[in-house]
């Protein structure tokens, strides 16, 4: 089985960063692509950004040059360094293995305001 625990999520100005990271309990960590989605309310659940096994990136229009997905196969953890952080920036983040229909954790609240 897979499970994948979110944290580091909370409340920040706009303007602020967060780091969020994403504990995988899976064997062979270290060969599944990972990515990280986000659902504000009212709308659908959209991808943020992605990491490959072999380490290749790639972000929403929306947050690139200001995300930054990473990997740690050692700790069998994704991370997702969010600076400028903005008021639409709040959602709940997700993070995801894809492995099959995709695993998914139980989400993070990060809320940007003032």
């Amino acid at each position: 089985q897979v499970q994948l625990v979110e944290s580091g999520g909370g409340l920040v100005q706009p303007g602020g960063s967060l780091r969020l990271s994403c504990a995988a309990s899976v064997r062979f960590f270290s060969t599944y692509d990972m990515g990280w989605y986000r659902q504000a309310p009212g709308k659908q659940r959209e991808l943020v950004a992605a990491i490959t096994r072999g380490g290749s990136t790639n972000y929403a229009d929306s947050v690139k040059g200001r995300f930054t997905i990473s990997r740690d196969n050692a700790k069998n953890t994704v991370y997702l360094q969010m600076n400028s952080l903005k008021p639409e920036d709040t959602a709940v983040y997700y993070c995801n293995l894809r492995l099959g229909s995709g695993y998914w954790g139980q989400g993070t609240q990060v809320t940007v305001s003032s």
